[in-house]
């Protein structure tokens, strides 16, 4: 079967062609920030992607009539449970017009769509666990304010791919699995799966769970006041300190940890201190799943693209290979998942879910 997989990137748009779960190309299209930022939403840039797409498929002398199926990258829709969805109009409408939330992947299922119609039909259309997927058990969701629930926004693609192969290798299906899962890239999320379904996990968006490269994670919420009312910042500019200019850029002017394990080469002490404090939140996040899942952890599953880091993934092992074995998945591949999401449907494995 072949599938088109296209991924929106906010000045990207990466595109794969697969013959079953096996790449045959994959093209990464970039676009210049003034070009994208004249756009005055993110549906308005749908066309302009969809040309330069058909560019790339013209050049490799491809044609959607040969696509069995294409799969976007879900985007921000209401809070849905995961697994594959069969992309509908409700789901474009509400994609296109930014009603949960404006961010490039919005674009993938609406470009998927079109791409499986020039086709003639003959292709379905997908997307697969996108950020939005919400799985939490009732108690996961109260904080200690009425006013404020606590949110399920994660890294769900690369988290649920991740658990179904740790589950092949247990020769075990998921749904009879227990693992935690720390996504480890820009941002970190971590989750308890039980049984196949991501029952708590912590939103970095929001400032829950460990810093990252990008992200602040936890803060004291009452020192967190004091700065918001200091006067001393604008809403934005605490917002942008939460998610993008905090962890690794905060304290040491940069998001790449190759970077920080050079200057811990070269003996810089301080740097050493925050590659410390990475280790010792993520892994006080991954003790903190289990005691969610009451102990009962098949494996502890380390992956994104900080999980290329040895150094990381050993002291983070050090610290909670007592819960549980842990397995090393490195990277995010995106494009991989996102096939093997509508394989599953396509070969009858799973049912494709309806967005309502």
């Amino acid at each position: 079967m072949k599938l088109f997989i296209i991924n929106p990137g906010s000045t990207s748009t990466k595109v794969a062609l697969y013959e079953d779960d096996k790449e045959i190309w994959s093209e990464t299209q970039r676009y210049d920030t003034d070009v994208i930022s004249k756009f005055e939403s993110i549906g308005s840039q749908e066309e302009f992607r969809f040309d330069a797409i058909n560019r790339i498929l013209d050049e490799k002398g491809v044609s959607p009539e040969d696509f069995d199926a294409v799969v976007g990258r879900g985007g921000l829709l209401s809070p849905i449970k995961g697994g594959t969805y069969e992309i509908n109009e409700k789901m474009i409408e509400e994609l296109l017009a930014s009603q949960h939330g404006s961010h490039a992947s919005n674009l993938g299922a609406p470009l998927a769509a079109r791409f499986a119609a020039a086709g003639g039909g003959k292709a379905k259309s997908f997307i697969v666990d996108p950020v939005v997927v919400d799985e939490l058990v009732e108690e996961a969701r109260i904080s200690g304010l009425p006013e404020i629930n606590r949110r399920s926004i994660f890294h769900a693609l690369n988290q649920k791919a991740v658990a179904r192969r740790a589950a092949v290798k247990m020769g075990k299906p998921v749904q009879n699995c227990n693992f935690i899962v720390a996504h480890m890239g820009g941002g970190v999320s971590v989750g308890a799966h039980e049984n196949g379904r991501v029952i708590d996990v912590s939103n970095g968006l929001d400032g829950e769970g460990p810093m990252s490269p990008e992200r602040s994670g936890a803060l004291p919420a009452g020192k967190l006041v004091s700065l918001c009312f200091s006067g001393k910042h604008t809403q934005k500019e605490i917002e942008k300190k939460l998610v993008g200019n905090g962890g690794l850029v905060a304290h040491l002017g940069t998001n790449d940890l190759r970077e920080v394990e050079k200057r811990i080469a070269n003996g810089d002490s301080h740097a050493e201190l925050m590659f410390n404090a990475l280790c010792f939140q993520i892994s006080k996040e991954i003790g903190s799943c289990a005691a969610v899942l009451k102990g009962r952890v098949d494996s502890i599953l380390l992956t994104g693209g900080l999980a290329y880091s040895v150094k990381l993934c050993e002291e983070i092992t050090s610290r909670v290979s007592f819960i549980a074995p842990v397995e090393i998945f490195p990277g995010e591949d995106e494009m991989q998942a996102l096939a093997e999401g509508a394989l599953r449907v396509l070969k009858g494995k799973e049912s494709a879910q309806i967005y309502s």
